[in-house]
């Protein structure tokens, strides 16, 4: 009586198994892949880490760009602001963009000479 019934249940347990792992499977085909560094792959694990750890250092370099372009333009409008209730000028504004805009073409330079040296 005993092997009656797991010759009746076991198809049906495989068809639901394989019915719940279905999903599964096709999402793992879909999985994105990681991308190459953009250096290349290199000829070994450690050029390969080499070209990645230099890739993060360019996205690093971008965000504090980015970062000073924002403070730039934050102290920008402000000083643009304060000369509408008379606090500032605008040969201050001017002077204020100017010096935020020297700052971010030397840290800019600067960004680009020390990303050169790796």
């Amino acid at each position: 009586m005993h092997s009656h019934i797991n010759t009746r249940v076991a198809p049906r347990i495989a068809t639901a198994v394989g019915a719940a792992m279905l999903p599964m499977l096709s999402f793992a085909q879909g999985l994105p892949t990681i991308e190459n560094p953009t250096r290349g792959t290199g000829n070994g694990i450690m050029e390969t880490v080499r070209n990645y750890g230099y890739d993060i250092v360019m996205l690093v370099a971008l965000l504090v760009v980015a970062s000073m372009f924002i403070g730039v333009c934050y102290h920008a409008y402000g000083t643009y602001a304060e000369i509408h209730t008379g606090r500032k000028t605008w040969g201050q504004f001017g002077l204020t963009v100017a010096i935020g805009a020297v700052l971010l073409v030397i840290g800019i330079w600067l960004l680009t000479e020390a990303t050169g040296i790796l």
